[in-house]
């Protein structure tokens, strides 16, 4: 119990709340999908965010939270999530929850090949197995003739992709921003985007009769995103890594909850081999960070 009172332990614990969130908008989208344009939900997720930190941050950090030393990342920054986001919002009206879930979990994956293309760094040949191994559990997960298999699939991809530069430049950017400011520029970039594309799908009668979803996005949304940085700001990214993939295992308990869809064997067979390469991803995360400092690997 002691262990759950420590910093790490508090990370881990808002890390499962995060993907917690992160699950619950999901399930969340593709149900208010069928209420509202997605655009227009799409719209608010982001000014929910947008405002929701400003009045958190701003009484606490005045004008330090508007002042950024890279407005053009914190920009790219937004708009990489916003496709993201948009990928997502869109797939999920198309695709199961936990199948998506799982090819997105390839995210990190393909940001660690993307650094080595765009940053140079080094990766292992056994970091390189474990992508290898990730993608293959995504082509049983998409087989020709599965669940998923369909045009839809075109949105996870291009999710995969976007999000991977994002989780690179966030990388990027996490040691010369305070988090809070690139959450609200996030939000902001968002809003910006967005406004003038929801104006032209704006459906009044949607909104007041659904006014309530738009709130609950706008809030998982951006709870979720406040927990993974208070996550990291209590534990390091290789303790933490390991727990991001229990959104997939929320997400596939909320299909089947509230969508009553149950992926199938060879489906459930991919989504396996998609979680233990990421598992597997983080724990020579650690090996390698202990061996580069010296440390037994193996010790405890």
């Amino acid at each position: 119990m002691a262990y759950w009172r420590s910093q790490q332990g508090r990370g881990i614990v808002l890390i499962l709340l995060a993907t917690l969130a992160f699950a619950s908008l999901d399930s969340a989208t593709k149900y208010a999908g069928k209420l509202a344009p997605v655009l227009m939900l799409l719209w608010f997720r982001y000014l929910f965010q947008a405002v929701a930190t400003f009045v958190l941050r701003f009484p606490v950090q005045g004008r330090t939270l508007l002042q950024t030393a890279n407005p053009r990342f914190q920009a790219l920054r937004g708009v990489l999530l916003l496709i993201t986001s948009a990928c997502s919002f869109f797939g999920l009206q198309y695709l199961p929850v936990g199948e998506f879930t799982a090819i997105v979990m390839l995210s990190p994956l393909a940001a660690t090949a993307l650094a080595a293309w765009t940053l140079k760094d080094q990766v292992s040949v056994r970091r390189w197995l474990l992508m290898t191994t990730g993608l293959l559990g995504v082509l049983l997960v998409v087989r020709p003739g599965g669940q998923v298999f369909s045009w839809a699939l075109l949105f996870p991809v291009v999710l995969v992709s976007t999000y991977a530069a994002f989780q690179v430049l966030t990388s990027r950017l996490s040691g010369e921003e305070n988090p809070y400011t690139t959450h609200f520029y996030t939000g902001l970039t968002g809003t910006l985007f967005m406004t003038p594309v929801a104006a032209l799908y704006w459906d009044t009668t949607a909104f007041l009769a659904h006014w309530p979803w738009f709130m609950l996005l706008g809030f998982f949304g951006t709870f979720g995103h406040l927990m993974l940085i208070w996550a990291f700001i209590r534990a390091s990214a290789v303790v933490l890594t390991p727990y991001l993939y229990s959104q997939i295992a929320f997400a596939t308990l909320f299909g089947w909850l509230f969508f009553q869809h149950v992926p199938d064997g060879w489906a459930w067979l991919g989504i396996a081999v998609i979680a233990a390469s990421g598992v597997g991803n983080a724990v020579l995360s650690v090996y390698e960070l202990r061996k580069a400092r010296g440390t037994d690997p193996h010790a405890a």
